[in-house]
């Protein structure tokens, strides 16, 4: 219990949120900041401390850990006039959660290193209902000899939690993770909706999908096809699980550093577009599954 000194958390939102409430359980006292107050009270009410800026959450705790939505706001919680640099201790412990590209996670590294602090990127797998239960995957880019550290915190988060190598490995894995998600769900939501057009059975075909070769984890644990699956978006109008517009930031990270590596990702560029005309044609909100509605509607039906 010694080690349980007080963790500082920036960033409560949907994913923030569940995360810092299992760093509460496994006895840590959190320290929290966010944009919008609103996120703090449920935090506050458990024990939480809740501060004004991440420099005050810098200024008080010495292991932090940020979860936001973009490059941008990363950038701005660090580096900003009131971000986590402008306090921070030496020999500080920051991670960050968030999904960002991979370019910002080193400048940032670059940063906290000149104050003598450490950064390291932690991006994380498995949607709110692992951060909720605490069973995300941490992807873990930065000095090797500080994993431990960071995976003390990380492992009341998450089931798994993955030294992927040097600062920026973290995003990297988590970028193409997501770029196969979004090209699989594309793929399944095509096949169902085939499959329905040719007389079969939406269960039916899954079922046979499952235990066939096509079979992905968007066919047999978040099926796109309404009534298929329960426990899953497309059983609930596709509200809650992961945003289409965030799929949509994701993939445009992978489209950006496939350019800056010269790598040819086709199918990954395709998956941009579809999901960033979904953002304009009103599904920006609903879970990425809801490719499956946007491809009937596209036909017309």
């Amino acid at each position: 219990m010694a080690s349980k000194t007080q963790v500082g958390f920036i960033g409560l939102g949907n994913m923030g949120n569940p995360m810092a409430k299992n760093l509460i359980k496994h006895g840590y006292p959190v320290i929290a900041s966010d944009v919008f107050p609103e996120s703090c009270k449920e935090l506050q009410e458990l024990g939480a401390q809740i501060l004004d800026s991440p420099a005050d959450v810098a200024d008080k705790a010495d292991r932090i850990i940020t979860m936001l939505p973009s490059s941008p706001n990363v950038v701005d919680v660090y580096t900003g006039p009131n971000g986590i640099l402008k306090k921070v201790k030496k020999g500080s412990l920051l991670i960050d959660s968030s999904t960002i590209d991979p370019a910002v996670s080193k400048e940032m590294a670059v940063a906290a290193e000149k104050l003598g602090a450490v950064f390291m990127d932690a991006p994380v797998s498995g949607g709110v209902g692992a951060a909720t239960s605490g069973k995300l995957t941490f992807m873990v880019g930065g000095p090797e000899e500080e994993f431990n550290a960071a995976k003390e915190l990380l492992s009341c988060m998450g089931a798994n939690v993955v030294y992927c190598g040097q600062v920026g490995t973290g995003q990297a894995a988590k970028i193409c993770n997501n770029m196969l998600l979004a090209i699989g769900m594309i793929g399944t939501a095509e096949t169902m909706n085939l499959g329905i057009r040719l007389g079969l059975d939406p269960k039916l075909l899954s079922k046979i999908l499952n235990m066939s070769s096509g079979r992905c984890w968007s066919s047999d644990t978040y099926n796109p096809v309404p009534g298929v699956m329960e426990g899953v978006p497309s059983a609930n109008n596709y509200q809650g699980g992961f945003g289409t517009t965030l799929m949509a930031k994701d993939l445009g990270l992978a489209q950006n550093t496939a350019t800056n590596t010269k790598t040819p990702v086709p199918l990954g560029s395709l998956a941009h577009q579809i999901y960033r005309m979904m953002c304009a044609r009103g599904y920006a909100s609903k879970d990425f599954s809801s490719v499956f509605q946007f491809l009937r509607e596209e036909e017309g039906q």
